[in-house]
């Protein structure tokens, strides 16, 4: 009888691993030894921050530019107005750096403006369709900054050969996922007025493609996308005086000055309104008892909207008139920018992911901020799931609200 032999399968994916991370500790060791990450393929970057990188090139007798326009600081935030202690928010950073819990105290990172010589600007969309960009200094290093940062995506992109662009000089500010209606209003509405503030707004990059949000806005602002430069995604930018803003999102001295100049045309309307922001047309993060909550709301005094069907010009201005604000965890409550200090925001949203992104915003703007725990429905990433929110729990929080605010 032949004898068969036995053949264990072999995994390539296995079998290249440690080929891989042998290569890349190669691509580390390179580079740092002075070898340009161009010539690893970018496989590895040294990291920086502006402040150093700034501080090396002086060092240099180079041209560079740092300047700290708001230092860092630490909050000092109420907590909830239905919440009784500081042990009942949730701890988990999560993905976000920081918990609910910190909140009422945490570090306020500082507001810089950084001029910085011969600078790479790597822009590049993931295989989802979402923004990213890179910038790379004169020696080939990561400038680290919140939401632009170089990675994998970025240095596969560079050996694509990608398009370049040179330019003598550049505002960058645009950070991951530019485009979502959140992250605009508070991450870069913010830098824009700003930079039109200290008169610095000539030489903003400006994407492309606009947003009908980021088209009226920059209006509102006073800045006309046509008198500026616009890049293309994917495109690599060489730019001999690149201008960077480091912000935090959730400082009130950068967020307030945008409220008082984009709802300065609303001054002397009415006030008191009660603004509902329903997300049923939405795609993901459903309220899918909203119909049974609802008469609550209603009976409350407030009014329901689809922001789908309500102009920005117009949610400015009717944000601008409110006194109390609800709607399920989504990118709808950023609208609390052009609410009046001392709104109340009343969010429900999941606690098993729990997003403080909300609740520091509403500190940042001197709103009160209460907040009901729901239910996830369904499957999929945590941070999209619908919602399901108990009746009582809204009425509860509800008539805490109607308490605080009698008390303001």
């Amino acid at each position: 009888m032949q004898n068969q032999e036995s053949h264990t399968r072999i995994d390539p994916k296995a079998t290249l691993a440690p080929l891989r991370r042998v290569a890349r500790s190669a691509c580390e060791l390179a580079v740092d030894a002075g070898l340009p990450p161009a010539l690893v393929g970018y496989r590895h970057c040294k990291t920086t921050t502006a402040a150093r990188h700034v501080e090396e090139v002086r060092s240099k007798g180079e041209a560079a530019g740092f300047e700290v326009i708001h230092p860092a600081a630490r909050a000092d935030n109420p907590l909830p107005f239905n919440v009784g202690s500081l042990q009942d928010l949730p701890d988990d950073a999560g993905w976000w750096g920081y918990s609910m819990r910190d909140v009422p105290s945490r570090p306020k990172g500082e507001t810089f403006i950084a001029t910085i010589p011969d600078a790479t600007v790597v822009t590049c969309i993931d295989g989802e369709g979402e923004f990213y960009p890179a910038i790379l200094t004169k020696d080939g290093k990561s400038l680290e900054m919140r939401e632009i940062r170089f990675r994998n995506l970025h240095a596969e992109h560079m050996r694509s050969s990608p398009p370049v662009r040179r330019l003598a000089q550049a505002t960058w500010v645009c950070e991951r996922v530019y485009d979502n209606h959140s992250h605009w209003l508070s991450a870069h509405l913010p830098k824009l007025s700003l930079l039109t503030r200290e008169g610095r707004s000539a030489s903003i990059l400006l994407p492309e493609k606009l947003t009908g949000t980021m088209q009226a806005s920059l209006e509102m602002l006073g800045l006309d996308p046509a008198d500026h430069q616009r890049f293309r995604p994917g495109e690599v930018l060489k730019v001999g005086t690149l201008t960077v803003v480091g912000t935090d999102r959730f400082r009130g001295e950068l967020l307030r000055p945008v409220r008082e100049r984009m709802t300065a045309s609303a001054q002397g309307r009415g006030k008191g309104r009660r603004i509902y922001i329903s997300r049923r047309k939405a795609k993901v993060r459903r309220l899918v008892n909203e119909d049974e909550v609802w008469p609550l709301f209603e009976a409350a005094g407030f009014q329901r909207y689809d922001m789908e069907d309500v102009s920005f010009v117009s949610q400015v201005e009717m944000m601008a008139e409110a006194e109390a604000l609800a709607a399920p965890h989504g990118a709808g409550l950023t609208n609390m920018i052009f609410c009046p200090s001392g709104t109340h925001v009343f969010e429900m949203a999941w606690l098993g992911f729990p997003n403080p992104n909300f609740y520091a915003l509403a500190c940042a703007m001197g709103h009160r901020y209460g907040i009901v725990g729901t239910r996830p429905v369904g499957g999929g990433p945590e941070n999209f799931r619908d919602m399901e929110v108990d009746a009582d729990a809204v009425r509860h929080g509800l008539a805490e609200m109607c308490r605080s605010m009698d008390a303001a």
